[in-house]
């Protein structure tokens, strides 16, 4: 056989939606089977959904996805298919690729490296293959275990998602076995960059391994805070064959090439370095009955790239897509038919809601206003304008602080995406607490001896009327604090945290700033820019919860966000002391003079380390990269700690030294 054709899918699942994943597992296979491949790969724990935590460990989820895993069998004739589900074999839980052929299961290869680190916690769930093969007993007598598929003279092996990014990858032996293709079934999640690598790892494993090399990846948001991004990837012989595009609204999404196996094992029978290994060592040999069609010519099916994802502003269109597709999947699948968001007039409310802006455009782009509003609860939408509208409501709510300047960029900026725009004057309430409590504590509040309590009723105040309006309309309301204000515990609890979703969480100020500035002028490939974002990035950052006399900044209150980011990066990301953190400071801020830098550091981690209980109480945020500061999945921190007095103290002595 001098070729056939291989597929691999991207698939939008959801944990425990049992038809809703059948339904896109079977689309794919009737796709693959039209579009004339043999061989169809799909995601990792793509029966289950990827997201189901320790629901693994529930008797009856593990016998459901064996059900569901059998009633798409029959599905399967004149192909091979592999699946991905939980599997329960001697008192453990194996994450496993399962490979049916021909509409029979032929057997399991379970994963061998677990990812157990940043947002992943397949140890708690799943244990390691630890080598070896064995019989999965019941009903049928299946292999399970290290195993290679001969599949009508073509051998079929496994790598599962970690699986290849670990240097002892089963590709290795699978080598030296000759394989003639790897199936990667994935679940891997998105972040700044990453696909770089995937695609290293894909073609590099194609030529290195000598054979045709077929990945598959999930798609969307699919449990809540991991995002990702599909981009299927067939290789062969060190060329990329195929790439599958990435952040699609579609539920399915499949990619196809057709690959030459006699080609890839004569490249192999050329390489000098090439050993194979004929002892019973390595991976077992299945050997199944299959009739390939065959005989279709080798060729370079993907299409070129779109122009954003080798532009110059790759970070800021990654950024945009993952996002707009984030908030799309988690209102459908959260059942809410639309957001609400408080728009004060700066700029990370103002992100919010261009985002929501960005979704709408893409998605109506994608699937047509009709079809993506329904996804919604929406019917009847025609106009994208209608949508938004219908969708999305904003609301400025004005005290005595406020200033002109705000409540006009928050119509602005509402104007321009087109949401339904309320203003709410919330003086009154302010007011109203504030009497009460110096009625109750028979003295006046003053900005002098009470400053941080009055800027905090302000910002409190304001929940409650977007709460109501949340509630009224089945929508969700989404918390606008970023990830600078995060760390050193510059937000409200209960006030401008308040919300079902904090979806910028994950985002430091310096790149909201300049991605705002990015969608003014140019914006995402096929959205175009918002020109009206002017009348933010024209502005200081201020909470303005103090008197207009007093001049209120961020980054007076703080520190300039370039710095405040910078310490965080050295601080949280790269675990760095407070002398490292500041030598870091003194080189690359040269500007700056070592006795200021210090006090910065100081407030920084002084800050961190009293504020760890808001982190633990933010709405849940979307996984961008591997600076995040979610305590839930990714950056753990006691909420009671010794607060580095003693690094700090090395600090001070260090500085006046």
């Amino acid at each position: 056989m001098p070729s056939f054709r291989v597929a691999a899918a991207a698939l939008n699942q959801t944990p425990l939606d049992w038809e809703g994943n059948r339904a896109h597992s079977l689309t794919a296979i009737a796709r693959a089977r039209a579009a004339g491949a043999e061989l169809l790969c799909l995601p990792e724990l793509g029966i289950t959904g990827y997201g189901c935590e320790d629901m693994f460990q529930s008797a009856g989820i593990l016998d459901t996805a064996w059900e569901m895993l059998e009633s798409m069998l029959p599905e399967t004739q004149g192909m091979a298919v592999s699946f991905g589900l939980p599997v329960l074999h001697t008192n453990a839980i194996y994450n496993c690729a399962a490979l049916a052929v021909d509409g029979k299961l032929v057997g399991l290869v379970p994963k061998r490296a677990l990812a157990g680190d940043g947002i992943h916690y397949e140890p708690r769930w799943f244990k390691a293959w630890p080598k070896g093969i064995a019989r999965l007993h019941g009903d049928q007598d299946i292999p399970i275990g290290d195993l290679m598929f001969d599949v009508g003279g073509v051998r079929v092996g496994f790598e599962i998602c970690e699986d290849a990014w670990v240097a002892d990858r089963p590709g290795i032996s699978l080598a030296h076995r000759g394989v003639d293709v790897i199936l990667n079934p994935s679940a891997s999640h998105f972040a700044f960059s990453k696909l770089d690598i995937r695609k290293r790892f894909v073609i590099e494993g194609s030529r290195a391994f000598g054979c045709a090399y077929v990945y598959a990846n999930l798609l969307g948001n699919e449990a809540g805070r991991a995002l990702y991004d599909g981009g299927a990837l067939i290789a062969s012989g060190g060329r990329l064959l195929a790439a599958g595009p990435r952040f699609s609204f579609e539920d399915c999404d499949l990619t196809v090439a057709s690959v030459d196996v006699l080609k890839t094992r004569l490249s192999q029978a050329r390489t000098n370095s090439f050993r194979p290994n004929l002892s019973d060592d390595g991976p077992k040999v299945i050997d199944v009955s299959k009739s390939w069609r065959g005989g279709v010519e080798p060729t370079v099916e993907h299409a070129p790239l779109p122009a954003w994802e080798s532009g110059p502003h790759i970070k800021e269109e990654e950024c945009a897509r993952a996002l707009a597709l984030a908030l799309f999947d988690y209102a459908r699948k959260s059942r809410s038919k639309g957001f609400v968001v408080s728009l004060s007039g700066g700029a990370d409310s103002a992100l919010c809601v261009v985002l929501i802006a960005v979704m709408a455009e893409l998605a109506s782009n994608a699937l047509g206003v009709e079809k993506a509003s329904k996804r919604f609860g929406l019917e009847g939408i025609t106009d994208r304008r209608q949508w938004m509208e219908t969708m999305l409501t904003t609301a400025y709510q004005s005290t005595k602080n406020s200033g002109n300047v705000t409540r006009d960029a928050a119509r602005t900026v509402a104007k321009a995406v087109g949401s339904r725009h309320l203003e709410l004057d919330v003086d009154g309430l302010v007011d109203g607490y504030i009497k009460r409590i110096e009625q109750a504590l028979e003295r006046n509040l003053t900005w002098a001896t009470d400053d941080v309590p009055l800027q905090n009723v302000q910002a409190r105040v304001r929940a409650p009327s977007v709460w109501m309006l949340a509630n009224l309309s089945g929508a969700l309301l989404l918390a606008t604090s970023n990830r600078s204000e995060a760390a050193v515990g510059y937000a409200t609890m209960d006030g401008d945290t308040a919300g079902g979703l904090a979806p910028i969480a994950g985002i430091d100020k310096a790149f909201i700033l300049r991605f705002l500035r990015w969608m003014e002028t140019s914006g995402p490939e096929g959205v175009g820019p918002m020109p009206a974002l002017s009348v933010i990035t024209a502005q200081q950052p201020t909470a303005e919860l103090r008197p207009p006399d007093q001049g209120q900044t961020d980054e007076k209150d703080l520190m300039p966000y370039v710095v405040l980011d910078a310490i965080e990066r050295r601080a949280i990301r790269d675990k760095e002391m407070p002398i490292e953190v500041w030598e870091g400071l003194c080189a690359e801020m040269p500007s700056q003079t070592p006795a200021q830098l210090a006090l910065w550091v100081e407030r920084f981690f002084r800050l961190w380390c009293r504020n760890q209980w808001k982190r633990e109480r933010y709405a849940p945020s979307f996984h961008l990269d591997d600076e995040n500061l979610d305590p839930k999945t990714w950056c753990r921190f006691p909420i009671l700690s010794g607060g580095f007095e003693r690094e700090l103290a090395q600090l001070r002595q260090r500085v006046g030294s």
